[in-house]
């Protein structure tokens, strides 16, 4: 060891301190260097040996060996620097966010960086950071629904009742179309792109070979799903495929079918007649379709079958449907309805109250 080199002495429980804080993942680089530096400092080798091992040069393996010695762990710390002053403020982010309250420029819908910078006459990227610090993204967008039916907490209720605790013996249906299926000619493959990753590609062009409509009746407690494809959504197409269903079923047996407020679920009261109180409809609240269990079962059809498929005529479009649903029949186990609390005081008016 050189003669100039400070001596450093650990004892076991600051050496354990040291070694576990120096291999923890979460710690800086930096921060990591310098526990480094000080534990073999305390082997007893020379910084020329240090800096070596650890690829550093010498007058950094000095710096903090001697800060050690003098401080322990508190002189491993970054002392506070002098320079220039903070150019951006609470000031410039109370200005911000104000801005963003604002009109828009004439000409666009919405705010954005250069925009914003250019009504406070600030630099673009000091508002980008502001906005990435704050969590604001200008661009992303999502959606809200207003409940407007008054009668929306007590078809709520009897929907999920349906799901949670069915009547006794009874078979809950939920049903639905999935209207204007494309059948849509294009080529499919995969590309290679810039940053070196295979993605599935697609031709940006494409033909139309007309569209499809698709009936569908989701056993809420089985998960199998009896389905029809039609070239029109017609009342008579709903009632004939609720027909198909119910012949497949014990004549005896109390049916519950889940709707929405799509025009052709309604004024079926003649058809419902015909069953003589067997089967009872259930209309989901008004802007609310997403409590209708089938949808889940369109979104599985739709990523899974329908996205990237490559079609010449409705014949094929049928065939892939078909052969969806019976594959999906095959191992068809019940779906697990949820869907996460929004609460009112998540609402906020403006960007101000929503950050502060």
């Amino acid at each position: 060891m050189s003669r100039h080199a400070q001596a450093i002495i650990l004892d076991s429980d600051v050496k354990q301190q040291l070694q576990t804080q120096a291999a923890a993942p979460s710690i800086p680089q930096g921060r990591s260097l310098r526990l480094r530096i000080v534990l073999a400092a305390a082997e007893g080798k020379t910084n020329h040996q240090i800096s070596r091992e650890l690829k550093v040069c010498v007058p950094a393996v000095r710096q903090w060996r001697d800060r050690f010695a003098h401080a322990g762990l508190a002189g491993l710390q970054d002392r506070p620097r002098s320079g220039k002053p903070r150019t951006y403020d609470d000031a410039f982010r109370r200005q911000v966010l104000t801005t963003l309250e604002q009109p828009p420029p004439p000409g666009q819908s919405t705010w954005d960086g250069p925009s914003v910078a250019a009504r406070l006459g600030v630099s673009a990227h000091a508002v980008w950071r502001l906005l990435r610090r704050e969590g604001i993204c200008l661009q992303r967008q999502r959606s809200w629904c207003v409940r407007t039916d008054p009668e929306f907490a007590a078809k709520a209720a009897d929907i999920i009742g349906l799901y949670l605790h069915p009547p006794l013996h009874a078979l809950v249906l939920s049903v639905d179309e999935k209207p204007s299926i494309q059948a849509l000619e294009r080529r499919t493959g995969y590309v290679l792109t810039d940053s070196g990753k295979s993605v599935r590609g697609f031709k940006s062009t494409y033909k139309r070979h007309g569209t499809l409509n698709l009936f569908a009746a989701l056993e809420v407690a089985t998960g199998h799903v009896p389905g029809k494809t039609t070239a029109q959504k017609r009342r008579e197409d709903f009632r004939a495929f609720l027909d198909e269903v119910l012949a497949e079923l014990p004549s005896d047996q109390e049916i519950h079918v889940i709707l929405d407020n799509l025009n052709t679920h309604k004024r079926n009261e003649d058809w419902l007649a015909r069953y003589e109180g067997r089967v009872q409809f259930h209309f989901t609240p008004t802007s609310a379709s997403w409590l209708n269990l089938v949808e889940v079962f369109f979104c599985l059809l739709g990523r899974k079958a329908l996205r990237g498929a490559d079609l010449h005529d409705t014949g094929q479009l049928r065939t892939l449907i078909e052969q969806f649903i019976t594959r999906h029949n095959q191992s068809a186990r019940p779906f697990v309805w949820r869907k996460r609390a929004v609460k009112g005081s998540q609402l906020r008016n403006t960007i101000i109250n929503l950050c502060n």
